[in-house]
């Protein structure tokens, strides 16, 4: 309890911003202080925890095991106090609430309307986006930064409460001019000999690829390159460069225009749904039950197909 009583936020953000920028000169731009000011903060933290906190590598200081493991309780207590002063500031602004919305990545594409909706049905709530692949917006969930998350398949940790609130097909995709585009079915074979383009891991459209590839194939092997956005592998089946299984909400433009085809294949369209889940060990606040009622109850002003 003594150590804890003696690190300090300055502390804190210091190691944060040395393991941010790899170098104390360059934390010290960012934090407005000097690099010795920098230094004594971090020797003050390495002495309190008795452990060295940072290590020297060619491409800058990096967090030991003891770093990354203070780095993880800034993050979280930084995420705390950063929401306590977003309530703060909202009631004094006379707003009656704010609301953090998470969405993955693939719901980009229909996010920022639902966020204008939402703004024009609720004035006084101030609706916070964050946009992240699945991987991340699981991190921000697990450290409680999120009021509400839009999602596929619902996480089994941390506990959540979860309703439906539309489909949400994926397709096979490919050139117009690519073979399996002949509008036949095609079968496990031809499919399985394609080089696929894939998310990056983490993704949960490249979860459901490759789930979807090793029920076909039985664990037999393909070949793949992994791309970190779903318009750069878009523009890469348009190119030639292979055929990827992506989200159709994604692609409501490339396949009005022709440039992308849905191959017609088993089990294809694979259809799940689209979730809002909020953590299940809390109860909303009301302005957030406000938005959760709203996003539920009006699909099909902001979900593509949804009617």
């Amino acid at each position: 309890m003594q150590r804890l009583n003696a690190i300090t936020i300055k502390q804190l953000r210091a190691l944060s911003q040395v393991c941010e920028t790899g170098t104390i000169s360059a934390a010290a731009e960012m934090l407005s202080l000097t690099p010795p000011a920098v230094h004594s903060q971090l020797k003050a933290l390495e002495e309190i925890i008795g452990r060295p906190i940072l290590s020297r590598t060619a491409d800058g200081f990096q967090p030991t095991p003891e770093g990354r493991a203070l780095l993880r309780a800034h993050h979280i207590s930084h995420s705390a106090l950063e929401k306590a002063i977003r309530q703060i500031d909202t009631l004094a602004r006379g707003l009656s609430g704010t609301v953090t919305l998470g969405v993955v990545s693939t719901a980009k594409y229909y996010a920022p309307r639902l966020v204008v909706k939402l703004r024009e049905a609720f004035p006084d709530i101030d609706v916070v986006l964050r946009i992240g692949n699945r991987a991340r917006i699981m991190q921000y969930l697990e450290s409680d930064e999120l009021d509400l998350v839009i999602m596929g398949r619902p996480p089994r940790e941390p506990l959540v409460t979860a309703q439906s609130i539309g489909e949400h097909p994926h397709l096979l995709v490919a050139p117009p001019d690519h073979p399996l585009a002949r509008g036949e079915a095609v079968g496990a074979e031809e499919i399985l000999s394609q080089h696929f383009v894939l998310r990056e891991p983490g993704s949960g459209t490249r979860i459901l690829t490759m789930r979807y590839l090793d029920e076909i194939g039985r664990g037999r092997e393909y070949a793949y390159t992994e791309m970190e956005s779903n318009e750069t592998i878009k523009q890469a089946v348009i190119a030639g460069l292979g055929v990827a299984i992506l989200s159709a909400h994604t692609m409501h433009e490339e396949l009005e225009s022709g440039r992308l085809v849905a191959v017609r294949a088993r089990g294809m369209p694979i259809v799940r749904h689209w979730f809002i889940v909020h953590r299940a060990d809390s109860e909303p606040a009301q302005a957030v039950r406000s938005v959760l009622d709203w996003i539920v109850e009006n699909t099909g002003k902001y979900l593509p197909g949804a009617t």
